[in-house]
C-alpha cells in the first residue's frame, strides 16, 4: 500500500511559487494569489467567478503577453494579459469565447474576451466593479462599439484574433473597419491568416 499524501491548495500554491523562484524568475511572493490549476481545476467557475478573482489586481502595460502563472503571481497587468486568460480558462471550462482588439481614436488599443454563452465581454477596465461582464451583440462591430462606447472613445478598426501561450504569437482571424466591409489579413496561405509575434 502506498501513501498519497493529501494535496491542499496552499500546498499547490507553496510548491508553484518554490518552483518559479528555483527557476530564477523575480516574481514576488504572494501565497494568495490564485493559480492557473485553480482556475483550471474549479469544476464551478464561469465568466463571472472567474472576473471575481482579478478585483484588486494592478494595471501595468506590458509589451508582450505576460505568461498566464507570471500574471497571475504579480496580480498585474493589462487587457491582454486577462482577456488572454479568460480566453484560454474558459475554454477549458467549456464556453465559446472569442478575443477581439479594438483599436481607438487617440489611445492604446483594448483586448476584451466575449464569452458567447453571456453575451457579453469580459474587460479588465471592469474588474474592480459589481458589473463585471458588459453585455454586447456577438458581431465584431457590435463588441466595438460598445468597448469604445465605454471609454467614451470611437474606434477605427477591431480584430478577432487568437493567442497561444506555447508559442506567445497571435493569430489574426478577420478585421473590420468602422466605415467599411470586414477585411481578411494578408496570407501566404488561403483561407488562413499569418501569425505574428507579440514580443
Amino acid at each position: 500500500m502506498t501513501f498519497a499524501p493529501y494535496i491542499t491548495p496552499w500546498s499547490r500554491r507553496l510548491a508553484f511559487w518554490l518552483c518559479l523562484l528555483a527557476s530564477g524568475l523575480a516574481v514576488p511572493l504572494d501565497l494568495d494569489a490564485v493559480t492557473l490549476p485553480e482556475l483550471l481545476e474549479n469544476p464551478r467557475l464561469n465568466a463571472k467567478k472567474f472576473a471575481g478573482y482579478f478585483g484588486d489586481y494592478a494595471y501595468e502595460f506590458n509589451e508582450a503577453i505576460q505568461p498566464a502563472p507570471v500574471f497571475l503571481a504579480r496580480e498585474k497587468g493589462d487587457c491582454d494579459d486577462y482577456a488572454v486568460l479568460a480566453d484560454f480558462v474558459l475554454k477549458k471550462h467549456g464556453f465559446d469565447t472569442r478575443l477581439i482588439h479594438v483599436r481607438l481614436t487617440g489611445r492604446v488599443a483594448h483586448a476584451v474576451c466575449y464569452v458567447m454563452e453571456n453575451k457579453a465581454y469580459l474587460d479588465y477596465n471592469n474588474r474592480a466593479v459589481f458589473f463585471t461582464l458588459a453585455h454586447a451583440g456577438p458581431d465584431i462591430r457590435a463588441i466595438a462599439a460598445k468597448v469604445a462606447d465605454s471609454l467614451e472613445s470611437s474606434w477605427t478598426t477591431a480584430s478577432e484574433f487568437s493567442y497561444s501561450y506555447e508559442s506567445r504569437r497571435k493569430l489574426m482571424i478577420a478585421t473590420i473597419s468602422k466605415t467599411g466591409e470586414a477585411v481578411e489579413p494578408p496570407s501566404s496561405v488561403p483561407g488562413k491568416s499569418d501569425p505574428f509575434n507579440v514580443d
